[in-house]
């Protein structure tokens, strides 16, 4: 039995190492396109900051490590078609040149999702970037040590910030633009202006409703283009988003549903007998919801490829869901979210209330105490959380996961106001600031009714 998986990063290797565990005799070849197996792509921004100085730690295990657990991994390796009646791939060696053909009995597509790259006018001009790779981060140095001063970020979601830090610690002027009358698109009005005034207070300059057009310049980007005039700038990164890469599946006859992800269901099966497909290339399904949904996270995109690789090598795995909980920091600020924020209960056609309180992370009279600021969404009646988000700094805002773990178990606010709850001086008020946000919520649901 053969497994050829195409792919090799968060959903890939977790398969590959997966199958072999539960079926040691399994055959396993992984084709990956890049230099690299196994890359923690989350830590780029950091990399570019100098944060990280050796970027090698972010693929802690290269192809000779698998090699050595018996899975035979090409890097620079680039998968151009699947014939799935032959049961054959089709690859080219991206240094040599030359292609070939593989067979395999099980087949799982794992190639991720590809930078959202809008038509603009001098979008060839050297000096726009795209970071999806560490391929990508290598160029982004290069540019930085050939001295560039002022970068414009075209997108201001998670990784634009990021990104303001990285660039801003590396001494250029920042200027971030964005489409939406917010930063963090997903995240409600009032979470939204806290980042604003987080990357304003670190000298970022920031142009919210505005489109970015063009580029322009004399053989190289000197300018961008927007709806609101033009900005200096010799760096211009987008940051705009990523869509499935799906483009191989669906060349196979592979089901790809409306978002543009591969359809699969909570075995990792395609509709397809054979193929399996995992990672930022798939749809999940939301457990807040209840619909299918497009949100690629590398955490889950592992735990994905663990399913689709004990499944393939003959056992047993469901990866029932998700609900969305994403983290990120910028600058000293951080901003968690988990379930569905009231925007998008509201495009969703959802009935929704919400609590919003602004705390501190613990107590008063304890040294260094600083703002946490939690809202809450819930169904107006039955109090069913729908979901939350979180502002603050350093390790207070992880309390979002207790959130996600109600999420996953269909808690309400006053599930949420019943939890015993760690206190201590260092790390929290008496009265937890998740306890205070769902009181106030049960005060605003009761005289709502």
């Amino acid at each position: 039995m053969k497994l050829v998986i195409i792919g090799g990063v968060a959903a890939g290797m977790s398969a590959a190492l997966e199958a072999k565990r539960v079926n040691p005799d399994l055959a396993v070849t992984v084709y990956e396109a890049s230099h690299y197996v196994n890359l923690s792509a989350c830590g780029l921004p950091y990399v570019i900051s100098g944060a990280l100085p050796d970027p090698a730690v972010l693929a802690s295990r290269g192809a000779q490590d698998f090699k050595a657990q018996g899975i035979n991994v090409f890097t620079r390796h680039l998968v151009t078609d699947v014939d799935y009646p032959a049961r054959q791939v089709r690859v080219k060696d991206l240094d040599s040149g030359r292609s070939f053909s593989d067979s395999f009995d099980q087949l799982l597509l794992a190639t991720g999702a590809k930078v959202i790259r809008p038509e603009l006018e001098g979008g060839e001009l050297p000096g726009l970037y795209g970071l999806r790779n560490l391929e990508d981060a290598q160029q982004i140095q290069a540019a930085l040590a050939r001295g560039v001063t002022r970068a414009v970020i075209v997108g201001g979601g998670y990784i634009g910030l990021m990104m303001a830090d990285a660039l801003t610690k590396r001494g250029l002027k920042v200027t971030v633009v964005e489409q939406l009358p917010r930063l963090l698109g997903n995240v409600d009005t009032e979470v939204a202006a806290l980042a604003l005034q987080e990357l304003e207070r670190n000298g970022v300059e920031v142009a919210l409703q505005t489109e970015v057009t063009g580029l322009a310049g004399n053989g190289r980007v000197e300018r961008v283009i927007t709806s609101r005039g033009e900005l200096p700038a010799d760096f211009v990164l987008l940051t705009t988003g990523v869509r499935p890469n799906a483009d191989l599946a669906a060349g196979a006859g592979v089901d790809i549903n409306p978002l543009g992800a591969v359809r699969v269901n909570d075995r990792m099966e395609t509709n397809l007998p054979g193929i399996f497909a995992a990672g930022d290339l798939v749809e999940v399904h939301h457990l807040v919801s209840h619909r299918p949904a497009y949100i690629p996270l590398g955490s889950t995109a592992t735990k994905q490829g663990r399913v689709a690789g004990i499944n393939i090598a003959g056992g047993e795995g469901r990866f029932a869901g998700v609900v969305g909980t994403t983290i990120s920091k910028t600058f000293d600020l951080a901003v968690g979210l988990t379930g569905l924020s009231e925007l998008e209960a509201a495009a969703l056609d959802i009935p929704s209330a919400s609590a919003t309180i602004a705390d501190f992370d613990h107590a008063p009279y304890y040294p260094d105490r600083r703002p946490l600021t939690v809202k809450l969404v819930f169904g107006p009646g039955d109090g069913r959380l729908l979901g939350a988000q979180i502002a603050g700094y350093g390790i207070a805002v992880k309390r979002i996961d207790v959130i996600a773990t109600l999420l996953h178990r269909g808690g309400t606010i006053e599930d949420l106001s019943r939890l015993d709850l760690a206190y201590a001086a260092a790390f929290s008020p008496v009265l937890d600031p998740l306890i205070l946000a769902a009181n106030r919520a049960l005060s605003s649901n009761r005289r709502s009714r």
